[in-house]
């Protein structure tokens, strides 16, 4: 997965995090790449830890994915 923006000719700097899904807390492999220059920004740490606080695994992105589209969702014939 990629984080933040990387030019086309832009180096790319590939590291590793300890992803926990914050639903199941099922530990996910997580390589990431970012570009050299955003690597280590404030900007970058804010943007990693918001990831990992509301990172969801394949298994619970699904899970919620399908109870979206099964709940009732009011039409314009309800009123």
């Amino acid at each position: 997965m990629i984080i933040g923006n990387v030019d086309k000719d832009e180096k790319r700097k590939k590291f590793t995090l300890e992803i926990i899904c914050s639903n199941c807390k099922a530990k996910v492999p997580g390589r990431m790449q970012t570009s050299e220059k955003y690597y280590g920004t404030t900007s970058f740490i804010k943007e990693v830890a918001y990831f990992k606080r509301n990172y969801l695994c394949g298994r619970c992105r699904d899970k919620k994915r399908i109870a979206k589209k099964r709940s009732p969702t009011k039409t314009t014939l309800d009123k």
